[in-house]
């Protein structure tokens, strides 16, 4: 066999049970739905799709807001549409920085010209909504970009009492919540939260690529005083409405012409990605047939359970217990253990992945995700073995045999539904 023909030899993809904070595994459904034939964009049982995307997406984000769609793009993409769409050259954006994807928000308003402003609490914990609260009052943003989830420490930040205040004080709150839509409480109305962005790969195990977002009316005046149509199929109408604006800056991101691409007017603005489309409306779908309260005890379940089979194994858990996200673990690595020579062991040996952490965390956290599809006893029982092995393969000193027993105690106590 030439080496050319060796190179055209089928796709083979080696079995993994994916307990990382993202990609997790996709669910067979999912998968099923993204093999249906492909439709034109404009083909109404296509539209009705995306018509019903948007109800279900209002239904899961726990809002009423008209403006609940998908961005076609992996979760970042999310994010820098709605930083896009807000932000002009000289606008203030506060960022309270708690973990690595405070920073990236930084790095996406610094590249669309916003007075950036940030504030800092460490890694392993978050911070005091009081605090948040005196910097707004202090600084005046025109937004306030915060993570909910943070998935590189596994924390957790309280969003209420911080939406509340950006209503009362006129600032635009966006809310980076990839990591915990469809995994934990997620009230967009009832927290006042302005703009919100999450991700397929996460808890609705569905493929990279695609990320919903809902916003507000507060988000929407804004949008629609930058709002121009693309000038190839721009009417007389539109260009002149458009006069004297400055527009967003990015065309793809711009989320006044995906307003029209996912409005009656449909008017077009790239091809839609049929398939991820597909995708999307499964996953929700499946959300909410099991329903959100069901689904959120099932994360918090498989949480426990995880815990407390890494806590008899005689590790140690990191980051400050109170404010934990219920669909990231982080567990400290034992002193004189290499990280990533045990992550390679649990990947090669067991085919099973976590992840390891970012900065200041690199090499001494691995991060452990319990996720839509993967958040289940099996795999919560397949990972504490295989870390157990791994761990004493790497010749660390473990309690043999104990995390296990004390994870299936868990689920005694509270069988999984």
């Amino acid at each position: 066999m030439t080496e050319h023909v060796a190179s055209l030899r089928e796709l083979s993809v080696p079995p993994r049970a994916i307990m990382t904070p993202g990609p997790v595994e996709v669910d067979p459904r999912v998968l099923r739905a993204m093999s249906m034939p492909i439709l034109g964009q404009f083909d109404p049982a296509f539209t009705q799709i995306m018509n019903e995307v948007m109800e279900m997406l209002r239904e899961t984000f726990q809002t009423k807001n008209h403006w609940s769609y998908p961005i076609d793009g992996t979760s970042r993409a999310g994010l820098e549409a709605v930083i896009a769409s807000l932000i002009e050259p000289g606008d203030k954006m506060l960022v309270p920085i708690y973990g690595r994807f405070g920073d990236l928000f930084v790095e996406i308003g610094e590249r669309y010209g916003a007075e950036i402003h940030t504030i800092t609490c460490p890694w392993g914990t978050v911070f005091d909504p009081e605090d948040i609260i005196s910097a707004i009052k202090k600084v005046r943003p025109k937004v306030v970009a915060l993570v909910h989830g943070e998935t590189s420490t596994g924390r957790m930040q309280p969003l209420a009492e911080v939406g509340l205040a950006c209503r009362e004080l006129d600032t635009l709150l966006v809310v980076d919540a990839v990591a915990t839509f469809g995994g934990a409480d997620v009230r967009v109305d009832e927290w006042c939260l302005d703009a919100v962005i999450s991700g397929g790969q996460k808890c609705l195990s569905v493929p990279s690529g695609i990320a919903p977002i809902t916003y507000n009316k507060r988000v929407e005046k804004v949008i629609l005083s930058r709002k121009k149509v693309e000038r190839g199929i721009a009417t007389e109408e539109d260009r002149q409405a458009a006069a004297g604006r400055l527009p967003i800056r990015s065309n793809y991101f711009d989320l006044s012409q995906l307003q029209d691409y996912w409005s009656e007017r449909r008017l077009n603005h790239h091809t839609e990605a049929t398939s991820m489309e597909y995708a999307l409306h499964e996953g929700l779908r499946l959300v909410l047939d099991e329903g959100l309260e069901k689904r959120f005890a099932r994360h918090r379940l498989n949480e426990a359970a995880l815990m407390a089979g890494i806590e008899a194994m005689g590790l140690e858990l990191f980051g400050d217990p109170s404010c934990k996200m219920p669909t990231v673990t982080c567990v400290l690595v034992p002193e004189g253990v290499n990280a990533d020579e045990v992550r390679s062991v649990l990947l090669n040996q067991f085919g099973i992945e976590i992840a390891g952490s970012f900065g200041s965390l690199q090499g001494k956290i691995w991060r452990i995700g319990t996720m839509g599809y993967g958040c289940r006893k099996d795999k919560v029982l397949a990972v504490l073995a295989g870390l157990e092995a791994s761990l004493i393969r790497c010749g660390a000193s473990v309690r043999r045999g104990e995390a296990l027993q004390a994870a299936m105690d868990v689920y005694d106590k509270q069988p999984v539904g």
